[in-house]
């Protein structure tokens, strides 16, 4: 184990906490995207061509 000077300063345990929040939020944010985007129809390029032939 290191031992620290006076004057330095380590994350600690809520640093390791904060980026743990950070990272867990990413990972539902992400999720979540990619949920909504499967949802998204995008049109066939023959579905295109035949309505501007309408």
């Amino acid at each position: 184990m290191t031992v620290l000077a006076a004057g330095d300063v380590s994350p600690g345990l809520l640093g390791f906490v904060v980026v743990a929040l950070i990272g867990l939020a990413l990972y539902m944010l992400i999720k979540s995207m990619n949920k909504q985007m499967s949802k998204i129809q995008v049109p066939h390029e023959g579905d295109v061509d035949d309505k501007k032939a309408e």
